[in-house]
């Protein structure tokens, strides 16, 4: 295929990339129509998305959702459906190309054989703020072997309540940790030159990806936790520990934000004109694109999905450039259409959106280079990106005991032990091991991809003569017997996502710890435990085993588990998040008075006296 770049003729100013962003966006603009400019607006799902659609309304972008079927998907598969839309963009009366954007939570996750990183939380245990930069470039290049050109990441939102569903796709509960962590924009999109203006769009080159910032702002303030719910906060606390990751993100030309579906002292974020507007773009300098969430706008309705038109209204002249439809565009288009004509929404506001938009798409390159590069899927899960994964997970392992005795540490483990028990639902599922956002939306247990899980890793580092026994649920036989070195039990939760993981009372489920009680009561215990936040961890069974680690949701490399435990490295994980004992604690501040958490924010022990 030949890019767009390498025709000779250049007989407009957009189409030349040796003039100015600023002046391409202006020479486009000038030579839109009305309708041109809304189908920029515009990103639809990829169901409903067609060469016909995007010829008849001049979409400017479409996106898939995380999936719920399970069935494997193939990068080589999404870069020819995404080539296809892309060729019948370029057949339109402008040839302004279409951006393709999608969630890569951690990793590409959707795809089958892609790298699946530890989630944020577990990156924020490990305060490396060079490691979620490599983690970044690493994901932008499987996700450009795919075809897509722009991924709904990083979300930097600052969890104050592990009952919120979302808490493992924060980095931390401590702004600066999150701040720390941004990082990642540079990953995925490359680094700035000196100079840069922030909140300028920016992207270096065909290896990387299109970064969103979300979900501005406060999502993870909400009172009880609640997914979408209210952020009950003065100006200056949201803007203190919640706006303030923002900054760093628009330091590094962040060319996106996503608003969050939540609230802020009962004004829907969506409609928020103080803080989209006021705040963001002009107080701020935010110069790229901000796109609502999925369904945002059906979301501000109440009941949702009613008021349509008053609700694109009050969403656009808000500050909103581009709305994820994603399925009802006639209806998106048609009431947006309406309200121009009538004035209800200006034209400059719409002038203002449509030069956001070309803005991310004129410094993404995609103009010049709309199509895939097939040569970047050698890079799909290959070794270097399971390197970079396998270090994640060893550095965010926190050790929360080691030991009965402090003189007498349980780990690292015996690698030459006669006889080794492995048990509990997370010692051989990789599903589990990566948490949601994995192969679905939702994530899902089993042999979802390819990876190593904490049974198939101990298996490969133990002695040639160490016997692996394996049993989900130990039977009492197999306790009864004394001839047990130690037993590994990984357990946690199952995976969820969003409003689904809201939970009022974190715990470790399928009976995790009255399995952990079982073995540990027979043989010398360590515990992984495989969650997306703090749960609550009964006194009783605290004390009966060995040791604890927190593994979070380590994603497909297990072998990083085993690298820590079995002594090759150290643990470096500090807690990013204060484990509370009992959720009548919640949220805890580790700042108030009477802060009293299981293990404070920072916690992590060490095996090696330093």
């Amino acid at each position: 295929m030949t890019d767009v770049g390498e025709v000779a003729a250049m007989d407009c100013v957009y189409k030349n990339p040796k003039e100015s962003v600023e002046d391409r966006i202006q020479d486009l603009l000038k030579r839109m129509t009305v309708e041109e400019k809304i189908g920029q607006m515009t990103q639809i799902h990829r169901g409903v998305c067609s060469a016909a659609v995007i010829k008849d309304f001049s979409i400017g972008s479409v996106c898939n959702s995380a999936g719920k079927s399970g069935n494997d998907v193939l990068s080589v598969d999404w870069a020819e459906m995404i080539d296809g839309f892309q060729t019948a963009a370029l057949e339109t009366r402008l040839a302004i190309p279409i951006i393709y954007g999608l969630d890569a939570v951690h990793g590409n996750n959707k795809f089958y054989g892609t790298t699946i990183f530890p989630h944020n939380v577990g990156l924020g245990a490990t305060r490396d703020a060079d490691l979620a930069r490599r983690i970044g470039s690493a994901t932008a290049l499987e996700v450009r072997a795919s075809g897509a050109h722009w991924v709904f990441e990083p979300c930097v939102a600052v969890c104050k309540d592990p009952r919120w569903g979302r808490c493992f796709e924060s980095y931390s509960e401590d702004t600066d940790v999150v701040c720390n962590m941004t990082s990642f924009v540079s990953g995925l999109q490359g680094t700035p030159p000196q100079g840069h203006p922030a909140g300028y769009p920016f992207l270096a080159g065909r290896q990387n990806v299109v970064a969103c910032a979300k979900h501005f702002v406060g999502d993870g303030g909400t009172e009880k936790g609640n997914n979408e719910g209210d952020t009950v906060a003065s100006y200056e606390d949201l803007e203190r520990i919640h706006m303030a990751p923002y900054l760093n993100c628009l330091a590094q030309g962040v060319s996106a934000v996503m608003p969050t579906y939540s609230r802020w002292n009962g004004r829907k974020l969506h409609a928020d004109r103080f803080l989209l507007t006021e705040i963001l773009k002009d107080k701020l300098g935010f110069k790229g694109c901000l796109v609502s969430d999925w369904a945002g706008i059906d979301r501000m309705g109440e009941p949702r999905g009613s008021n349509y038109r008053e609700c694109v209204e009050a969403a656009i002249n808000a500050g909103m450039d581009m709305v994820m439809v994603p399925y009802k565009y006639e209806k998106f288009i048609s009431d947006l259409t309406s309200l121009v004509k009538s004035g209800e929404v200006p034209m400059s506001r719409i002038d203002d959106a449509v030069e956001r938009v070309l803005r991310m798409k004129f410094t993404s390159g995609v103009f010049e280079h709309p199509f895939s590069d097939r040569s970047l899927l050698k890079f799909v899960g290959c070794k270097e990106h399971r390197e970079i994964a396998r270090e994640a997970v060893r550095k965010s392992l926190v050790l929360l005991k080691n030991g009965r005795d402090l003189e007498k540490p349980f780990l690292p483990l015996d690698r030459n032990a006669k006889k080794v028990l492995v048990a509990g639902t997370h010692a051989d599922d990789l599903g589990f091991q990566c948490g949601g956002w994995s192969k679905t939306w939702q994530g899902m247990s089993g042999r979802i991809t390819i990876g190593t899980t904490v049974l198939d890793s101990v298996k490969a580092i133990v002695g040639a003569e160490t016997e692996v026994v394996y049993e989900k649920s130990p039977a009492e036989e197999t306790l009864s017997g004394n001839d047990f070195s130690y037993a590994i039990v990984a357990v946690g939760e199952p995976p969820y996502a969003e409003s689904r993981g809201d939970d009022p009372e974190p715990s470790i489920h399928f009976d995790g710890a009255e399995v952990i009680r079982l073995v540990a009561e027979k043989i010398p215990t360590v515990v992984i435990l495989m969650t997306g936040r703090p749960v609550f961890l009964d006194p009783t069974v605290l004390e009966k085993v060995e040791a604890l680690v927190a593994a979070w949701l380590p994603g497909t490399e297990g072998d990083g588990i085993t690298d820590v435990i079995f002594g090759d490295y150290d643990f470096h994980g500090k807690l990013p998040v204060s484990w509370f004992r009992t959720t009548e604690q919640l949220p805890m501040n580790p700042d108030a008075d009477g802060y009293d958490p299981l293990f404070p924010f920072g916690f992590g022990l060490k095996c090696k006296k330093e």
